[in-house]
């Protein structure tokens, strides 16, 4: 998403044509507004056609206005939106559902700005419009099969901005449910509801084939139904709950006996985190935790290190805190991706590796504190002696 948002900034410095491509949902439209309130144009009108909502004739006389008695019920000339977006943007959405003649019609407006109404035997002028145009279909593939004209394509795609999909842009649904959420309240006049860590959970993970769309329609209907309360799993729509059952019941079968053997005890912690999709603070962080430091307590105060342990419990809560503050969507993306870069497999089995007697120089080092912490995570049961 970050290379996304260069993109926009680096188009909004330009009046360069864009096609924006992207999923139905995935706020197409959003992006192109960005464009255009960012640009040199943003005093100047945004103008959008759906491209896939009219038929041609309609299409035409709506981009392009007609004369009085071109038509049935053309009582009186009526100007195009191709001129009232004059000096601002216009939004060309769904172009690939466009057909072959209004793609000829378009080429010619793309060109040079010409404008011929319908029923007009003459050009009737110029305009001078910033042109963005967003599809969901595959272009090039179209332009194989003959339903698309090459060289409109080319014309239009000068800065190609790619939209991906909601599941695969992670923080960007938490980002988007706190707007949402404010949002609504603020149209509906409502109390802001919150978010239990159950709920957002469900929400964060789940797949939104309907992208931002399906995201905004679900968190409204959440604010109008439990305004100013608490929003608890039960409270979440049927079809996101029932897609979570169905991921569960689809999801891969705990290893075996016999698989387990065959790994080390950090590869097991490693599929369940990689290939499971659950979070080390689930997998390991709440197994341990407690039982751990108790036990590494009363080992330390045999060895006389009970400033190791004052220092583990500064971690772990330290860590308690970060986990908190990640919950509540405090934690920036750098310092997650940060967190997960640590808990690389080549990570685990460089810690396994370091020796005990790190522990027991007198001047200990965090990265070693924790070094130990994760070695006896990792390698030792409850009790074993150290």
């Amino acid at each position: 998403m970050q290379r996304l948002r260069e993109d926009v900034d680096a188009a909004a410095r330009s009046d360069a044509k864009v096609l924006i491509v992207g999923e139905t949902g995935v706020g197409k439209e959003i992006v192109a507004r960005m464009i255009h309130e960012t640009g040199r144009r943003r005093t100047r009108n945004f103008v959008t056609i759906n491209c896939a909502g009219l038929p041609d004739s309609l299409l035409e006389s709506e981009l392009f206005g007609h004369v009085r008695g071109s038509f049935t019920g053309a009582y009186r000339d009526k100007p195009g939106l191709a001129a009232m977006a004059h000096n601002g943007t216009l939004f060309l959405d769904e172009l690939g559902e466009t057909s072959l003649r209004m793609q000829a019609l378009l080429l010619r407006f793309v060109e040079n700005g010409e404008i011929q109404r319908v029923g007009s035997d003459r050009i009737d002028g110029r305009v001078d419009v910033r042109i963005i145009a967003a599809t969901n279909r595959n272009l090039a593939k179209r332009i194989g099969e003959g339903e698309f004209r090459e060289d409109l394509y080319y014309r239009l795609n000068v800065i190609r901005l790619a939209i991906p999909p909601l599941r695969e842009r992670g923080d960007d649904v938490t980002m988007l449910l706190r707007h949402y959420l404010s949002e609504s309240a603020t149209t509906h006049q409502v109390d802001l509801p919150r978010l239990t860590p159950t709920a957002e959970k469900i929400l964060t993970s789940h797949r939104w084939p309907g992208n931002v769309r399906e995201l905004k329609n679900v968190v409204e209907r959440l604010v109008i139904r439990h305004s100013g309360r608490d929003i608890v799993a039960d409270d979440l729509p049927a079809e996101i709950l029932d897609a979570v059952t169905f991921a569960h019941d689809r999801s891969p079968q705990a290893p075996t006996q016999a698989q387990t053997e065959t790994k080390s005890r950090a590869e097991v912690l490693w599929d369940s985190m990689v290939v499971g999709g659950e979070s080390f603070w689930t997998v390991v962080y709440p197994a341990f935790i407690d039982r751990e430091l108790d036990f590494l307590q009363t080992w330390a105060r045999q060895q006389a290190l009970r400033p190791l342990v004052s220092e583990l419990r500064k971690k772990m809560e330290s860590i308690r805190r970060a986990e908190l503050a990640r919950v509540q969507g405090e934690l920036t993306p750098e310092l997650q991706a940060d967190l997960f870069d640590r808990l690389s497999k080549r990570l685990l089995e460089q810690v396994l590796a370091l020796p005990i007697a790190a522990l027991e120089e007198a001047d200990i080092t965090p990265d070693a504190a924790e070094a130990q912490y994760l070695r006896r995570l990792f390698a030792l049961e409850p009790g074993a002696p150290v």
